[in-house]
């Protein structure tokens, strides 16, 4: 045990005793750490503001036997205005949730560190509608931990598409010969949506999609929340509070 020092973004803490608090940690080298950080709620405390959720931060601590200390932190991006706003922190909020639920213990996971930190700055530019950013960091996430949301193929036998049926357990679109009797057909501006969510790396066009079919996007929207829960078996409690236009 001793020293070392990490990147990590906070993802939640809780309250521990009168003054310190537990948090839990993305680092981008250590995968998931939960440590606790001493007398942090004391007032005038020296690095209780730098450790407030979805804070990026230069870390430096000690390996405990159960929890590891938090003896340095400077702020690398507070995102203070995601915080500052209601519904930028609940998108903030379920891009945390189900990133703590994916990231594992000591297990180094670079492009989930990654993922999280673009979609919190994306949130941090103060997009007029932050939940299209949030769908499309919960289906980036999934495909990233092995549940790809196929929307050029078919999801069952990976015929070139566009198809227009939709499949949650399947996993994205079907083509007619795979999708089961009775399933109804989907606009096509829907299947757009989801392939321009679930784009990698594709932040900036988010905001237009948005102004283009609302119907789209709140369909898209909802199939991306079922896919995830579905996929990942957990419901997402920080998802009810992001607002919807």
């Amino acid at each position: 045990m001793g020293t070392y020092r990490e990147q990590g973004i906070v993802l939640r803490s809780y309250k521990l005793g009168e003054t310190d608090r537990i948090l839990h940690l993305l680092t981008q080298g250590r995968g998931k750490v939960r440590a606790v950080a001493k007398g942090v709620r004391r007032p005038g405390s020296r690095f209780g503001g730098r450790l407030e959720s979805y804070s990026h931060v230069d870390l430096q601590l000690y390996e405990g036997r159960n929890l590891d200390v938090v003896n340095q932190a400077d702020l690398l991006a507070p995102h203070a205005a995601v915080r500052s706003d209601f519904a930028r922190s609940a998108c903030a909020a379920t891009m945390a949730e189900v990133t703590d639920v994916v990231a594992q213990e000591g297990e180094r996971d670079n492009a989930l560190f990654l993922l999280l930190q673009s979609g919190l700055a994306a949130l941090d530019a103060e997009p007029r509608e932050p939940e299209v950013f949030v769908d499309a960091f919960l289906l980036r996430l999934a495909s990233t931990v092995g549940f790809h949301a196929w929307t050029d193929a078919c999801a069952v036998c990976r015929r070139p598409g566009p198809h227009l049926f939709l499949s949650v357990k399947a996993g994205g679109t079907l083509c007619g010969a795979c999708a089961p009797p009775g399933t109804r057909a989907v606009d096509p501006g829907t299947v757009r949506a989801l392939a321009l969510l679930a784009a990698p790396g594709e932040w900036v066009a988010l905001p237009a999609m948005a102004d283009a079919d609302a119907d789209a996007r709140a369909t898209a929207a909802s199939y991306v929340r079922a896919f995830v829960e579905h996929h990942l078996d957990r419901r997402l409690r920080s998802y009810d509070h992001v607002p919807r236009a």
